[in-house]
């Protein structure tokens, strides 16, 4: 245990306590705190926000955003929307289109907000996606309340099952079912990459459609200044509703906090046992123990002179840009990690918030941030293996670098102890783990001591920036209470 003087709170005791300030554990937070309860939030490091912070990582006035930097859920999710952020300083800006990806024959797929306009970009099988998507797109909101949450019996069934039958599909199958051309199977491909899962695992359909039906719904938005400004925002209202937030406390016992009835958990399973272990009883550590964590990431921020050169004039206009080819490229690309290989081809995310928020770096100037999917705890630099895709189709790329911030696993869980062996999911979200993360149990959020629960995003519906992991532990607390 730590012999470092830990910081203060404010009282003797608390309705909750939430161990960390993630958007989860934020969100834990203000769902008590509208309830009237009294919270405490303890953070480790000096600043809040998880997976939501902003920092210099190149060059003096160019922010980065550390991990997330687009954010396709901060409108899908119920909750968020639910809060006054805006009157807090939360200003989202929304990119031209939210999505491009580019092919080496110079055609580009755009996920456009509209859904015609994206079938423009994918030539012959317009119709087909029009066909895929569009019965989901004016139910959006009821579909995001259904799935976005934990499992449970749906409120509106017909249109969860309709769009289950197809979410259940690899994400290879699904494209190769219902498009003929490369340009829609990149598309679909690259939106279901996002599952940190071979796309031949079944149901990685689910997250390229849930992310594809958010892009027509409500856009892929950055956060103006970065997004350690949706964190502050988040942190504002929690104030505002009485709560307090105490930062660079590493709690390394449960004993160590304040008295309080519950205690919510935003830290992942292997946290779990070595913070609570003790209060815990061993059958439960040991399924704890058999928790599966996912890939890993590499990641590059670069601090650059101009934009970045792309030969397709489409990516420009998105603030994300799937790079990696074709859907085959992307299959092979995407199953090297889950046999502990690297691919020297990867499929690489890349953020470009600079071309629509200029408050993150000097005048003329522009940040982008990058990365691939590696095995959980791989040691390789992939920096050449990036940049060499950018260049790929943005010829020139390496000539705009200014300079270069990387961020391997290791880096990853030493800047958040919940990012193990640099999986920043929060734990593999494959159909084992959906919706029975971290272990099945009717209340997944609960532990079988009843004042401690878990809100990180390995309890559903897992990684993301949206809040309801932290939200729904919070409800289920509140149910228990009288």
């Amino acid at each position: 245990m730590s012999t470092t003087p830990k910081p203060r709170a404010g009282r003797a005791h608390y309705d909750a306590i939430v161990v960390g300030s993630g958007p989860n554990g934020l969100a834990a937070a203000i769902t008590l705190a509208r309830a009237g309860r009294s919270i405490l939030v303890v953070e480790a490091a000096p600043t809040i926000g998880g997976g939501t912070r902003t920092a210099e990582r190149t060059l003096p006035g160019f922010r980065h955003d550390v991990c997330s930097a687009v954010h396709p859920f901060a409108l899908a999710s119920l909750f968020l929307k639910s809060l006054p952020l805006a009157e807090h300083g939360l200003e989202l800006i929304h990119p031209s289109a939210p999505l491009a990806h580019p092919l080496d024959d110079g055609r580009t797929a755009v996920l456009e907000r509209s859904i015609d306009a994206t079938g423009e970009t994918l030539g012959a099988d317009a119709s087909a996606y029009r066909r895929l998507m569009g019965p989901f797109v004016d139910r959006a909101d009821d579909l995001f309340a259904d799935l976005i949450g934990p499992l449970g019996v749906p409120r509106h069934p017909l249109l969860v099952a309709r769009f289950g039958l197809r979410a259940i599909l690899p994400a290879t199958e699904l494209a190769s079912l219902w498009f003929t051309d490369q340009p829609a199977r990149a598309l679909m491909a690259g939106l279901a990459a996002h599952s940190i899962l071979p796309l031949e695992y079944w149901a990685t359909s689910a997250v390229g459609l849930v992310l594809g039906l958010a892009g027509h719904a409500v856009g892929w938005p950055v956060v103006r200044g970065g997004s350690q400004l949706l964190s502050e925002g988040l942190a504002a209202y929690l104030r505002t509703l009485g709560g307090e937030i105490v930062t660079g406390w590493r709690v390394d016992s449960l004993d160590e906090l304040p008295a309080a009835r519950t205690v919510l958990l935003d830290v992942t399973p292997r946290q779990v046992i070595r913070i609570a272990g003790h209060r815990l009883p061993a059958s439960y550590l040991r399924r704890l123990g058999r928790f599966r964590y996912g890939a890993g990431v590499f990641k590059l921020d670069w601090a650059l002179s101009e934009p970045i050169p792309w030969r397709s004039p489409a990516c420009a206009r998105a603030a994300t840009v799937h790079l990696g080819g074709t859907l085959n490229e992307l299959a092979a690309s995407e199953s090297t990690f889950a046999r502990g290989e690297h691919s020297e081809r990867p499929f690489v995310l890349l953020a470009q918030p600079s071309l629509f928020d200029p408050t993150r770096c000097p005048p003329g100037r522009h940040t982008a941030w990058a990365y691939c999917h590696v095995p959980n705890g791989s040691t390789r630099d992939m920096t050449d293996i990036i940049e060499s895709q950018v260049e790929r189709f943005a010829p020139g790329f390496r000539d705009v670098i200014l300079a270069r911030h990387a961020m391997a696993t290791s880096d990853f869980e030493a800047y958040n102890a919940n990012y193990i062996g640099g999986d920043i999911n929060g734990g593999a979200q494959d159909l084992r783990q959906l919706f029975t993360r971290p272990v099945a149990r009717i209340v997944p959020y609960s532990t079988p001591d009843p004042g401690i629960y878990l809100c990180s995003s390995s309890t559903p519906p897992g990684g993301g920036v949206h809040g309801l992991c932290g939200y729904h532990a919070a409800r289920a607390v509140l149910r228990r209470w009288p």
